[in-house]
């Protein structure tokens, strides 16, 4: 059994037990939260719905696990013979979610 889930305008194939990282949710780690825009249902059996676009009566939840930050990304933009440089870096901030179940 899993589900498309879309949350932080990305969609994630998940399952029960899975762990995901997604962009930040407000909360803090041992919270429950809860997925409403599922896009697809697989249950078993072999049976599929999809949404047009999204299912309902079908919600995923699961329990955020934390939040952190992900790798730095450099931005290096160099112009030659002009003596131009400029270097940013970023770091993204993600929430890490397990998922408990999908509820049909």
């Amino acid at each position: 059994m899993f589900a498309v889930i879309k949350t932080g305008g990305k969609q994630y194939r998940v399952a029960a037990n899975d762990t995901i990282t997604i962009a930040t949710l407000p909360g803090e780690a041992g919270e429950a939260v809860t997925f409403g825009e599922v896009l697809l249902f697989a249950d078993g059996a072999g049976a599929t719905q999809v949404g047009a676009p999204t299912l309902s009566g079908i919600s995923v939840t699961g329990e955020i696990v934390g939040h952190g930050r992900g790798k730095k990304v450099i931005a290096f933009k160099k112009r030659r013979r002009q003596n131009s440089r400029r270097k940013r870096g970023h770091r993204q901030d993600h929430t890490v979610v397990r998922i408990t179940g999908i509820s049909a």
